[in-house]
């Protein structure tokens, strides 16, 4: 079956594939277009279709290729050293046509090659090494296996019928010499030999019944494993084949806006206005499929401020008066204060965290064969082995946005309420960095599980998380810090899966107060989306905006994170805001990237433009002062890819210590066993959890409804009657929610070393 002279309409792969890709030839010439014929496990090329009489300019067999993938358009056939394609199709669902029709024709050959070879150990041997090799050649053994073993009932049969061929005319030849002999005294000995023969044969044809009985039933059972292996490889085409569809009519979708993009960049370029910027996503609702950000013009514009606006004591033009000026030298020499206490505090003793964890094992594991039964789901409410988790809780996760702690410790000593929001909007920012490359899931926390971060030594704050709810999931946290801060906060995590990305929505507020400024924040997180569920390689992004209010003063900070565009010329993970008073008036501008740094720039004078822009409306332009660093990301420590790209602090989370309460993450068996590399024992001892999480639930679930009459008006669910240990649930009187605040008593237990509270969840 052959594929039309275009690749654009092909026709689905059989023994012959042709088509134009494009091949590497030169660093001068680059790619060129090239004619492929893919033919009985050859790929051969020509450079154009009149040359397939005459002119071969290479071939490779497949049956010792390696097939490998780079990235959307581009792939891989080499044949060890020797020769070596680097090719690329027009569009991914081309390139998907390409590598689904070569894995074909290499599998093909490699069991002809077998067959040749008559080994069935060479033809497991040749299957095919990409990323789904391993599970190819399992199904193959497999399948070998199984012909050996019909293989072996011929044979049975075979030697059956032989026997039965050899004796049968045995018998036949003693049964005519019976019928020659007269009544005479040789009679009865010709008799017993024909009742000898007889029996033989019926032995003979007993044993090939059964041999026939027992390839009967093999086959049947066999036949009906490989009919529902059959159908699922249906189905699992069609989920595929509509997945690719959905691809193209993206890929259509993105060649249009791009085009529309470049037009209006074109009309804004030519009307003098600012280098666009990133925007929102894309105008599909929550609900629908995730498409790369259209690039448009930003919210806002900066543009460098008059140097003497710094040296004038008042300004008409400008709305600002020198009174501010000393709050942009303290946010410079804030810094400088905290390194001169951290430098006291190096003084004391600490105790030596460690900087390393073991290795994680180089286990590989389809992960789409267990995420294609999970499209729709909530996937809190999946068991999932921990061969996709990183070993840490979601407790210790959320422990971990204290990495950045001293940006709360420098908004503590802010005088100024709109300066202060500078450090506790970068706060909110830091949160991300650690995310970028962290593709493991967390561990959720039983119902009950507890952690604790005891830093008030090193840093002068320390921490308690407690998992509140298990349906839907929902964790608490209290943070209390020497320096004159608190933060609390309750999570509830929801997740979906939709086929080709995971989308990760923490639902609840975050609250900062500062003891000397009575100042009360709140902010909530953005979405986090993880990629290339199907094929290639996982990244992650951050989309949203977020809103930080300061409910003592009526100060805003409206932050953006841009999602990531392929179109866009701005840079990557961009996040932009603007700081502004009760009255909306611009007093910062901050600008950065989640992943790396945010800077902050004064705003001196904003202008705001009509409804006759591009796009109904003008930008507004803020004047700015010289933008300064206001938080920069950790670098990671040499080794952290293969340490889950752990940061420094995620490193001591799950250090083991004495003191803790029963229930902290730490202590928990199956996390500890993955930590240490033994993740089949760890799937076990995660099961195990989990069954004595359900049977303890469903004893509340019993106990609450033997008492329903008399608790109708306490605190719990329809059918559970589960408390927190430490938090309990309230109205909060900022935003109005119910949640879990801290009560107190954990830190006073661990002085006393008393836990006679806690449940036994391990």
């Amino acid at each position: 079956m052959s594929e039309p002279k275009t690749p654009t309409t092909p026709t689905p792969p059989g023994d012959t594939y042709k088509g134009w890709v494009f091949k590497w030839t030169n660093y001068i010439k680059g790619y060129q277009r090239r004619w492929f014929v893919l033919s009985n496990g050859l790929l051969s090329y020509y450079r154009t279709q009149a040359e397939m009489g005459h002119t071969c300019r290479g071939t490779i067999n497949l049956a010792t290729a390696t097939i490998t993938v780079d990235d959307a358009c581009n792939f891989v056939i080499s044949n060890g050293g020797a020769q070596t394609y680097h090719l690329k199709a027009s569009c991914e669902v081309e390139r998907q046509r390409w590598i689904t029709a070569l894995e074909l024709a290499k599998a093909k050959a490699a069991r002809m090659q077998a067959e040749s070879d008559d080994s069935g150990d060479d033809f497991s041997s040749s299957s095919p090494s990409a990323a789904p090799g391993q599970a190819e050649g399992a199904q193959n053994s497999e399948v070998q296996s199984a012909l050996r073993t019909l293989g072996s009932k011929v044979e049975d049969l075979r030697t059956c019928n032989d026997l039965i061929l050899k004796h049968g005319s045995a018998l036949q030849r003693s049964l005519s010499e019976l019928d020659n002999l007269r009544l005479t005294g040789e009679a009865g000995d010709k008799i017993r030999q024909v009742t000898e023969r007889a029996t033989l044969f019926r032995i003979t044809s007993n044993a090939m019944i059964n041999a026939c009985r027992d390839f009967l039933s093999l086959a049947q059972a066999h036949s009906k494993r490989w009919q529902k292996a059959l159908q699922a490889e249906r189905e699992q085409r069609v989920r595929l084949e509509e997945t690719l569809e959905q691809l193209a009519k993206q890929h259509n979708h993105l060649e249009r806006a791009f085009r529309g993009a470049a037009q209006v960049n074109a009309a804004l370029d030519n009307k003098g206005a600012v280098v666009p910027g990133k925007g929102e996503a894309s105008d599909e609702d929550d609900d629908n499929e995730f498409f790369d950000a259209m690039e448009e013009a930003p919210e806002f514009i900066t543009v460098p401020a008059d140097p003497q606006f710094h040296k004038r004591s008042s300004s008409n033009v400008s709305g600002f008066n020198s009174e501010m000026c000393p709050d942009d030298q303290s946010l410079n020499e804030e810094p400088l204060a905290m390194n001169q206490e951290s430098s006291l505090q190096e003084l004391l003793p600490l105790k030596k965290r460690r900087t390393r964890i073991p290795d994680k094992p180089n286990y590989s594991l389809n992960l789409w064969s267990i995420m294609k039964n999970c499209i729709g789901k909530e996937l809190s409410k999946i068991p999932m082995p921990v061969n996709f988790n990183e070993p840490i809780s979601m407790l210790q996760r959320l422990s971990e946005d204290l990495e950045y702690h001293e940006l709360l410790d420098k908004a503590a000593k802010c005088h100024s309420s709109l300066e202060q929001m500078c450090y506790v909007a970068a706060f909110s920012v830091s949160s991300y960095s650690t995310t970028v490359h962290r593709t493991g899931k967390p561990f959720n926390p039983l119902l009950g599980e507890t952690y604790e971060l005891d830093r008030r030594r090193e840093s002068g704050y320390r921490s308690l998380c407690e998992q509140v709810s298990h349906h839907p999931p929902a964790a608490a946290h209290h943070a209390i810090s020497d320096r004159g801060w608190v933060l609390r906060q309750e999570i509830t995590v929801a997740s979906k899966f939709r086929g080709k990305y995971l989308s990760i929505m923490p639902l609840g507020t975050i609250h900062a107060i500062f003891e000397k400024s009575k100042n009360h924040y709140t902010w909530k997180k953005v979405t986090t989306t993880v990629h290339n569920i199907i094929v290639g390689k996982l990244w992650i992004d951050q989309s949203g905006e977020i809103d930080v209010v300061n409910h003592t003063t009526g100060d805003r900070c409206h932050l953006k994170f841009a999602p990531y565009s392929y179109f866009s010329r701005d840079v990557a993970r961009k996040v932009t805001g603007v700081v502004m008073d009760k009255d909306g008036k611009a007093h910062y501008v901050l600008s950065g990237t989640w992943d790396e740094k945010l800077e902050f720039s004064r705003v001196m004078q904003s202008s705001r433009g009509g409804e006759n822009g591009t796009e109904g409306k003008q930008k507004t332009v803020y004047q700015t002062l010289k933008a300064r660093e206001v938080w920069r990301k950790n670098p990671l420590l040499d080794g952290a890819e293969t340490m889950y790209y752990f940061t420094t602090l995620a490193l001591t989370l799950n250090e083991p210590e004495e003191g803790v309460a029963p229930t902290d993450s730490r202590r928990r068996p199956d996390q500890r066993l993955m930590e240490d590399g033994r993740w089949d024992e760890a799937n076990a001892e995660k099961q195990r959890l989990e069954e004595k999480q359900r049977t303890a639930r469903r004893e509340r679930e019993r106990e609450f409804a033997s008492h329903r009459s008399s608790s109708q008006s306490e605190e719990g669910t329809a059918h559970d009657n589960y408390r927190a240990l430490w938090f309990e649930r309230c109205e909060d009187q900022i935003t109005g929610e119910q949640v879990h605040i801290y009560k107190g008593g954990y830190w006073e237990s661990k002085d006393r070393c008393i836990w006679d509270g806690c449940p036994d969840i391990f």
